[in-house]
Parts: C-alpha cells; structure tokens; sequence
C-alpha cells in the first residue's frame, strides 16, 4: 500500500457502511488495524499473542483487540479499550479512525462477530508496552502484503481433514484466518477505489 492508496482507502472508509452480521446469540469482539506512513512506506500494526494454555488464538498474529465487555458503549470502544491494555496505545489521543471495515466472523468458530476499525497514527513512533498477552509486536510494510510478495499458504486439520488457507509470511511469522481476511478486505477497498476511478 502506497501513501496515495492510503489516501483511496481514507475515501471510501468515509464514504461507505459497513456490512453488519446478524446473529443476535454471537458474542462480540472488535479490533484495531493501525497504520503509519514511515518515509513513503505504509506499515501496519500486528501482534503476536501470547501463547497460552486453553487459548484458541495462541501465538496467533493478530491485529490488537478481543471481547466486547458490559461497560464498552459500542464496539469502537472495545476496539480502543483492547488496543490500550495490550499494547499500551490510545487511540483516542495518538490516533485518527479512519472507519470501520465491514464485520467477519471466524470460519472455523462459529457464534463470533468481530468488527476491525482502522485507525491511522498521528506520531508514526508511538511508545508501545505490550502487556501479558502479547508475545511480540511487529510493524509490516503494506507494499509486499498487497503485491503478492509475502503471499503463502497455511495448513490447518479442520474436521479430519488437511485444509490449506491463504495467508501471509512475514520471516517467520504466519499471518491468516480472519486477520488475513480483513487485511485482503483493505487491499479490495483500494482496489475498487482505482477500479472506479479508471473506469
């Protein structure tokens, strides 16, 4: 993603409404895709969670967030309430939303609703301090994710069977599931902003 395709996707998160699931037994989760500009180079804010015993995300990349709790207003505050307790960035003070993408649900979990905000940094080098739950944090160029460079494959046992999914490779990290989904989700925005645009 280029500074300029950052600027198509500022457009139509401010001009579009998201698509909302409906599931009204689901539990609710809502997390935050940050992005800086960095000499030219858009980069995005993952995490690596920790691994834990019983956690279905363990050591999972991730982008930050989780459940929805009772004193959340919406989901945008759950979005930005995760954020700062893992790792330690407010959204409200060091950052601008830039919209919401539409709302996805895991294919291997059902009775989740998760809705990803994007958010872009204001100061490009934020004081970050990740709390127990995260492993590692790690930034990753836009560019190579869009192009097809960090394209890969990632192998999971679903219900007896070996099932290849798409995903991204970052060194030696694996990037897929429902964060890769709303990762590609961004890139399609762009694109159809461009598709309309030359059309």
């Amino acid at each position: 993603m280029t500074p300029e395709e950052l600027d198509q996707l500022r457009d139509k998160l401010a001009h579009r409404k998201p698509k909302a699931l409906d599931d009204p037994g689901a539990k609710l989760a809502a997390v935050a895709a940050v992005v800086r500009v960095i000499q030219g180079n858009v980069e995005m804010l993952l995490i690596r969670r920790a691994e834990r015993e019983g956690d279905i995300w363990s050591g999972h990349m991730a982008f930050p967030g989780g459940r929805a709790e009772p004193e959340d207003a919406d989901l945008l505050a759950t979005a930005i309430r995760e954020t700062q307790e893992e790792v330690g960035l407010d959204l409200v003070k060091d950052a601008k939303l830039l919209g919401p993408l539409d709302e996805i649900t895991p294919r291997t979990r059902a009775g989740l609703i998760v809705a990803p905000f994007v958010f872009e940094l204001n100061d490009p080098f934020p004081i970050l301090t990740p709390n127990a739950e995260v492993a590692e944090i790690v930034w990753a160029q836009t560019g190579p994710l869009k192009n097809g460079d960090m394209g890969a494959q990632h192998e999971i046992d679903w219900m007896g069977m070996k099932v290849k999914l798409p995903a991204f490779k970052i060194d030696d990290r694996v990037v897929w599931g429902m964060t890769h989904r709303m990762i590609v989700s961004m890139f399609d925005l762009i694109e159809a902003g461009s598709e309309a645009q030359s059309g």
